[in-house]
């Protein structure tokens, strides 16, 4: 069966896969339906996340994925009614993003070691031994 899924940087070496943090667990959503899947995409942007790609997949390569990574994958059937807090989560993002995406903080460089002031302090002490 395929599925739709929201991913940030289509065709790009950043590319990436909607999740939410429910608990301990990063959850995957797939949606049966298109439209259910633009709904939310829209209410990311409007809610300044990054906007996403509604993209069509097959879900058991979705569902490969999240198990080879740690995410659970949850399908958000056509006609869905959430029930609880943590299923209309499913239906309606959370209110804020996460500051640093996995695929930012992977392309950070790394800060050294030591601060650049104190390098210098050490190259000139160096040289002053010269």
């Amino acid at each position: 069966m395929q599925v739709y899924v929201l991913l940030f940087n289509v065709g790009t070496d950043n590319e990436g896969l909607h999740t939410l943090r429910i608990g301990e667990h990063n959850v995957v959503l797939m949606f049966e339906e298109e439209d259910d899947a633009t709904r939310y995409a829209l209410l990311l942007e409007a809610q300044d996340f990054p906007s996403p790609s509604v993209e069509l997949l097959e879900q058991e390569e979705i569902e490969e994925f999240c198990e080879g990574s740690g995410y659970v994958a949850q399908l958000v059937p056509a006609g869905f009614v959430p029930q609880s807090d943590a299923e209309r989560l499913l239906m309606a993002p959370p209110e804020n993003n996460v500051d640093e995406t996995d695929w930012q903080l992977e392309r950070k460089e790394p800060e050294p070691a030591i601060a650049n002031d104190e390098l210098e302090s050490i190259r000139r002490r160096l040289e002053g031994l010269l």
